[in-house]
């Protein structure tokens, strides 16, 4: 199926309000959004709470539902707004879902997607959300179909739910932009671990960054003892790092996060400025774009998230954007009193042959509690 054809679809439904957050199951839809031509809105939020709350907001505003598009894990971000706010015992507010549905049972996927994939219809089905899956074989006089039952249901002020399985949608035109910044993000990871004590316990986010460290770290020091790699729940890195630096205040923790996930829960930036971990610092990686999933703009890309630490009260904060910049600052990185937040402007792209972690996550976990002497 053509994303392009089941835009046109929804557009000609009035659903002209698309937002939510990328996934890699969805890249040739996201990019259809990106590339339509006329009619629609389109907002990438931090979360998929928040683009639930955009639509419904939109739907009071217009009579018209709109759209939102998530991977499937951000189910667990939409269940508070679906239950509290949208369904149809409160507000009854319709609006439809396309959930891309990685972790499918009997696929091949990464580890952080297995649980979530074999509870992905179960979630909708507790929650009250009628929904269709759809595949490469599906037909467009299927879809139509499928879209005349999604109609009913918005019609009723219910949701609606389409779950597309990997290899649905074919490739069109690929949506292209360049954030214009030069560095190299696995440059930068290799400088950083180069410069870090090796007793240092570092916290990595999801997503390309983790695998990239991973890789870092065995060519440097042929092992990552010392790397906890936070292969899911996106945005919840720089809490796990707070508490490893409160339950371990000797020694230096460093939190690599990565600007989309730093977005999605911006919350945990107050909280860590609040209680102030002296042993801590936070690393933003922002290249502007949610890049291990296709590498569409993140919602905030222009933001400054140095000057947003500083006004929250981090005891320090910096932004480089070159190498230079970076290595300047190795005293505030490695030693000086946090929390400190340094913000590092890259580039987009990652090699063509990056690879995976080998190890399961539980195995990851036991090295680093036997690293953290545990």
């Amino acid at each position: 199926m053509k994303a392009s054809y089941l835009l046109n679809e929804l557009r000609k439904m009035n659903i002209t309000t698309f937002t939510g957050v990328p996934d890699s199951t969805l890249t040739q839809f996201c990019d259809g959004l990106n590339g339509y031509k006329g009619g629609i809105s389109h907002y990438v939020t931090a979360n998929e709470g928040a683009a639930v709350g955009l639509a419904i907001g939109t739907y009071l505003s217009t009579g018209h539902p709109a759209c939102v598009y998530m991977q499937n894990s951000g189910e667990g971000n939409i269940i508070n707004p679906l239950a509290s706010l949208a369904n149809e015992d409160v507000y009854g507010v319709p609006m439809l879902f396309i959930i891309g549905w990685r972790g499918e049972p009997g696929v091949h996927d990464e580890p952080q997607h297995v649980y979530q994939g074999k509870i992905t219809l179960d979630m909708l089905k507790l929650m009250g959300v009628s929904y269709t899956v759809i595949d490469a074989d599906t037909t467009d006089e299927e879809m139509n179909r499928i879209l005349e039952t999604a109609g009913h249901e918005l019609a009723a002020e219910r949701q609606y739910a389409i779950v597309v399985k990997k290899g649905t949608f074919e490739k069109e035109e690929k949506y292209k932009w360049d954030n214009g910044n030069t560095l190299i993000r696995e440059e930068v990871l290799g400088e950083l671990l180069k410069m870090l004590p090796r007793e240092t316990a570092i916290i990595s986010t999801t997503g390309k960054i983790s695998r990239e460290l991973y890789e870092q770290s065995d060519a440097i020091y042929g092992d990552h003892d010392n790397l906890f790699m936070t292969v899911g729940g996106m945005g919840h890195a720089s809490m796990i790092a707070f508490g490893v630096a409160s339950g371990s205040p000797g020694r230096r923790v460093v939190c690599i996060d990565g600007d989309g996930a730093y977005l999605m829960h911006m919350g945990s930036s107050a909280f860590m400025a609040c209680n102030a971990p002296e042993n801590m610092v936070h690393i933003v990686i922002n290249n502007m774009a949610h890049e291990s999933v296709g590498g569409m703009p993140t919602a905030c890309g222009q933001i400054d998230i140095s000057e947003v630490a500083k006004s929250l009260g981090y005891r320090a904060s910096y932004r480089a954007r070159t190498m230079e910049e970076l290595t300047g600052i190795r005293d505030v990185i490695c030693s000086d009193p946090g929390p400190v937040l340094i913000e590092i402007m890259v580039a987009l792209g990652a090699r063509a042959d990056l690879g995976r972690p080998k190890e399961s996550a539980a195995d990851n976990k036991r090295s680093f509690m036997k690293f953290m002497n545990v």
